[in-house]
């Protein structure tokens, strides 16, 4: 499944490179998406080298997003 995929269903601003903060474990982490695969964004947090897959909604914060949206 696409970028433009998880856009349309999910009504996120996901876009290649675009940033994030993630919040699912408790504390901030930055990360930059890289890709999508399967339904999922394929984020690299900061300080690490390999992306991992997050789903589009679920405590993600899109930051280049002008209306503000938190999933």
């Amino acid at each position: 499944m696409s970028m433009d995929w998880i856009r349309k269903t999910y009504r996120v601003p996901a876009k290649r490179g675009g940033r994030v903060e993630y919040t699912g474990d408790g504390c901030a982490e930055m990360g930059t998406i890289r890709s999508a695969r399967g339904g999922r964004l394929m984020i690299q947090l900061e300080g690490v080298r390999h992306t991992m897959p997050f789903h589009p909604t679920w405590r993600l914060r899109y930051l280049d997003d002008p209306e503000g949206r938190a999933s």
